[in-house]
């Protein structure tokens, strides 16, 4: 009787190692191979690893600003920032932007 008392007293337990237990031997049983992955993956990791190696690649031989060209404060940075932020939006003011969202008719 002792016995049952702490089987019953570990219920939970068990079930949730016994569901755990199928789900891990469903999961291997079921789930494709690893070359069946990379397989149909590879090429996104191929132009993944080939985009990171010209990362890299730029990232060594282009020429890094010196310290005396950044100020302490940032400023220079904030103006780099504005520059690139002024190149993207191609010098459009915020009132013609606008204009054309409220002309949709």
């Amino acid at each position: 009787m002792e016995f049952l008392e702490k089987l019953i007293k570990f219920k939970f337990h068990i079930i949730s190692a016994l569901v755990l237990s199928l789900l891990t031997v469903s999961l291997v049983t079921y789930s494709p191979g690893f070359l069946t992955v990379l397989s149909y993956f590879w090429t996104l990791f191929l132009s993944t690893a080939l985009f990171l190696a010209a990362v890299f690649f730029f990232a060594r031989t282009s020429d890094l600003p010196t310290s005396s060209s950044i100020s302490s404060d940032g400023s220079g940075v904030k103006l780099a920032a504005e520059g690139i932020l002024d190149y993207v939006v191609g010098g459009q003011h915020e009132e013609t932007v606008l204009d054309s969202f409220t002309k949709l008719d």
